[in-house]
Formats: structure tokens, C-alpha cells, sequence
């Protein structure tokens, strides 16, 4: 009998319905469509606008369609884990707060924070307590509020960041599908490069530090892009030459969504072509937890049972991983 693997079941999503467009963005800072295009790929991102809203609701309502998508009931959930780093509040997590609005009441919860790097991070942990055979049904949600962290006066972060959420269902199988592998990686000297300034332990919330716009997300934009392409192609490379994966039998790449630049480097180092490297950053920015999902949502009706998927991400920390998997089911099934 073959070993209990976890498999991608099923998918939900959710997009505010507010479009920033770079046209827009040029009205705030010192910008034209052209020179993000150019630089990011960005021609558009979502930005959750409702009164009261946070992350929560949005990974709220990407759980609800996988649970309807997937014929679910919440009561069958085991374990919910959030990838973000916008929940609603320090405390409690975000994942404890989507289960209570999806009413998954015999689950229980926890968030990730790895940034970029969050869903597959994310992932990576779902993935053992099913292959322990302890769980039978584990939803994996990446959500994040950007827009609430972005500075719309600086020019070098504003065009990067959308909001959105999507959310997978992980279950076990004993096939020849499922996921295969993962590498994940941290260092923490990246931690002076791309981060938040204030509101942890180290410089509390005070009138000082929102004076100072320490509230948002600041980076080395250069070092960062260094970085992003050197650790995400690597570790991508890696393991699909510890897999035996070839450029031939890989059906997909779903790399992090930050930056077209960087995601067309790593389809280089990888050897592929553009045709087997899911994108929609255009459409949405980088959402950082939520970017690979939505692309695996975006793309759902394209994946054939037995595809050889590869994720690759990379985040503030620096954090960076990759996973290989065999896609688990056809969509008209």
C-alpha cells in the first residue's frame, strides 16, 4: 500500500471589488503606467474599501466557496492555518477568527507569519499532519490586506501591493498525486532589508512612530530583488533536480507574484518557457500570502490530474521555499 501523501482537493478565493489602477496611482505619487509596467508588470490591484473589513473577512468568504466548491461541511474541518501578516489585529490570530465567522467549530487554528513565503510555509506545515494520518481535512488559507501596511505616499512600495485571499483544501490520498516535496529556507540578516519598522516589541505604537510612518512596509528595493531572484531560482532548481523533474514533464511553475523581472529570471534559471509560468500579477499586484493560491485558482480550469507543479516564493525575513506536487484531480470532476 502506497504511503498517505496530502493532496490540493479543491480551491475558493475572494477579490475585493475595487480596482487601483496605475492611472489612479499616478494621481497619488510621482508615477506613470508606463514605469510600473516596465519595472513591476502591475497594471492593476484590488484594495478592499469596505468600513470595517480586514483580512478575516476576506479569508472568510475565500473558505466559504472552497467548502461549497468542495461539497464540505465546516464541521468536518480539523486544522486551519492562516498565512498572513495582516491579521486583523496582533491578537488573536487571524485563523481563529475565520473559523469562527465559517463556522468551523470542531477546528482548530493557528497563522503563519513568513510574508511572501507564507502560503508555502503555510503548506509545508498542513501538509504533516495529514501525512501523519492524525487529519482528514486541512484548509490552507494565504490572505492579506496590503493596502492596510502600504504607504501611498512612497512611490517605491505603493504600485507593489494588493489585497486579496484564496484558500486550498488539503486531504490525504494514497495515488500517485498529491505533494512530493518542499525546501524551505530562512535568514534572518534580511530582516534589515524588507520589514515594518514599528508596532512589535521593539518600537511600540506611539505618536512617535506614526509621526514617523513606521507603520508601513519599508524596503531595500534592490537588495531585495537581488535576493528574491538568486534564493527563489535556486531553490526552485533544486528541487526539481532532486525530483527528476525536467523543464519537459514540468507542467508549472506558480512563482510568488512580486515582480515579472524576477519571475521571468527564475523561469530562466529553470530552463522553461513563459507558456509554463502561471501569472496574474498583473491583475492583482503582489497580495504576498495570497499570490500563489489565486494563481492556482485563476488557472484551476487548466490543470490536468498528474501535472508536475512546482511552487517557488520568496519573502521579508528573508524567507524563501519551493514545493513540488502532483496535481490531484481534473476540474469537471
Amino acid at each position: 500500500m502506497r504511503d498517505i501523501r496530502a493532496a490540493i482537493t479543491g480551491i475558493g478565493a475572494y477579490l475585493p471589488e475595487y480596482r487601483l489602477t496605475n492611472e489612479e496611482l499616478s494621481t497619488m505619487v510621482e508615477t506613470t503606467d508606463e514605469w510600473i509596467m516596465q519595472r513591476i508588470g502591475i497594471k492593476e490591484r484590488r484594495i478592499l474599501k469596505e468600513k470595517g473589513k480586514a483580512t478575516s473577512d476576506m479569508g472568510t468568504e475565500a473558505v466559504n466557496e472552497l467548502l461549497k466548491k468542495t461539497n464540505t461541511h465546516p464541521d468536518e474541518i480539523d486544522l486551519v492555518i492562516c498565512a498572513t501578516i495582516t491579521p486583523d489585529r496582533p491578537l488573536p490570530a487571524a485563523a481563529n477568527v475565520i473559523s469562527r465567522k465559517a463556522r468551523l467549530t470542531n477546528a482548530w487554528s493557528f497563522d503563519i507569519n513568513a510574508a511572501c513565503s507564507g502560503f508555502v510555509f503555510a503548506l509545508t506545515t498542513g501538509v504533516q499532519f495529514v501525512e501523519s494520518g492524525r487529519y482528514k481535512k486541512v484548509i490552507i488559507v494565504g490572505a492579506d490586506m496590503m493596502s492596510s501596511i502600504t504607504d501611498y505616499t512612497d512611490r517605491t512600495t505603493c504600485p507593489l501591493f494588493g489585497d486579496g485571499a484564496a484558500a486550498v483544501l488539503l486531504e490525504p490520498t494514497t495515488e500517485d498525486v498529491g505533494i512530493i516535496d518542499h525546501i524551505n529556507h530562512t535568514d534572518g540578516k534580511g530582516r534589515h532589508y524588507l520589514h515594518m519598522k514599528a508596532g512589535g516589541s521593539k518600537f511600540p505604537a506611539s505618536a512617535e512612530t506614526v509621526e514617523n510612518r513606521m507603520h508601513y512596509v519599508h524596503q531595500d528595493g534592490q537588495t531585495v530583488f537581488k535576493y528574491a531572484v538568486s534564493r527563489m531560482a535556486d531553490v526552485a532548481v533544486e528541487i526539481m533536480e532532486k525530483n527528476k523533474v525536467t523543464p519537459e514533464n514540468l507542467a508549472w511553475l506558480v512563482p510568488h507574484q512580486a515582480n515579472m523581472r524576477i519571475i521571468d529570471a527564475v523561469a530562466r534559471r529553470m530552463k522553461i518557457s513563459p507558456k509554463q509560468v502561471m501569472i496574474n500579477i498583473q491583475k492583482y499586484g503582489n497580495t504576498t500570502a495570497a499570490t500563489i493560491p489565486l494563481c492556482l485558482y485563476d488557472y484551476e480550469s487548466q490543470l490536468k490530474k498528474g501535472d508536475n507543479i512546482i511552487l517557488a516564493a520568496f519573502g521579508a525575513g528573508f524567507t524563501w521555499g519551493s514545493m513540488y506536487l502532483k496535481w490531484a484531480y481534473d476540474t469537471d470532476q
